[in-house]
């Protein structure tokens, strides 16, 4: 009697062994192991993505910041000037061969518009030609380390949009000229003149090609709206790694009370306009004739 009681007490024991076992969550062992479970089917997709994506990580990366993410422009606004900065993050040597290059953006909202030629006729200059640009930035600026024409190629220029032709996007419609490149040169010369356009080869400096700084100035005639920084890390004229941050542009104060007034409220604008003109002219009359009483 005692034997078979000891033998059902053994195989009870074993059972429960054998239970705790089977409870044991799947696949946290194997081959003495820890092995990580996905009890979610897309976090499993998730985890091989972000592994696939670590591999094709570039071998050398931008690092950057920025001195100012946001520019308030004001009634007394005369432009500013940012600080972009950083380095070049690598966790092997210094690879051979040429040297390492920056090119630095810095890019206002596009907006279509449209380009006229104008001609005179009869002795008046009137519009003739035109040529409708799908969207151009209002500001357009471009640092380099280096000449542009030797740090860059073009195939990774026209890739990226980086020069000042490539920035302008499509012609919107079809073309009513034979030659547009007169009309987008016209335009580039025009806002490079107005400070809007610039292109300053050789303003990044490179350290050691690892630490870099470029300063842009922004002028005074920006636009408000929601500015690209992007920043570029070139070798043998190809792009290994771009690094990209907003800046934010905004009117304020009583310069922004004005603009949204003129948009909002365009009956009361033009009615204030009109009274502020009366007073001022007013005002100088009044002055006019106590000076020459005195």
């Amino acid at each position: 009697m005692r034997t078979a009681l000891t033998a059902l007490l053994a195989l009870w024991l074993a059972g429960a062994a054998t239970a705790q076992e089977a409870d044991a969550p799947a696949g946290m062992i194997e081959y003495g192991e820890p092995v990580p479970t996905f009890p979610d089917p897309s976090q499993r997709q998730r985890v091989i993505a972000a592994i696939a994506k670590s591999k094709d990580r570039p071998v050398e990366q931008v690092v950057a910041g920025l001195s100012r993410d946001s520019v308030a422009i004001t009634a007394s606004f005369d432009g500013s000037e940012i600080l972009i900065y950083g380095a070049i993050k690598r966790e092997t040597p210094i690879p051979d061969g040429p040297p390492l290059q920056i090119i630095v953006t810095v890019e206002a909202p596009s907006r279509p518009l449209t380009i006229w030629r104008k001609e005179r006729k009869a002795g008046i200059w009137i519009n003739t030609e035109k040529v409708e640009i799908g969207a151009a930035p209002g500001f357009y600026a471009v640092a380099t380390s280096g000449p542009m024409s030797d740090i860059l190629q073009e195939d990774w220029d026209r890739r990226y949009r980086i020069s000042l032709p490539l920035a302008l996007r499509a012609y919107a419609g079809k073309l009513a000229v034979d030659d547009a490149v007169p009309f987008t040169e016209a335009l580039i010369r025009l806002r490079e003149s107005n400070g809007l356009y610039r292109l300053d080869e050789g303003s990044v400096k490179l350290v050691d090609q690892t630490l870099f700084r470029a300063d842009v100035r922004l002028p005074a005639n920006l636009i408000e709206g929601d500015y690209k920084t992007r920043i570029f890390l070139l070798r043998d004229g190809q792009v290994m790694d771009v690094y990209r941050a907003p800046i934010d542009v905004r009117k304020v104060g009583l310069e922004r009370w004005l603009y949204r007034l003129a948009f909002d409220q365009p009956l009361l604008y033009g009615l204030m306009s009109l009274a502020v003109a009366v007073i001022a002219g007013w005002g100088a009359s009044a002055a006019f004739r106590k000076l020459r009483r005195a």
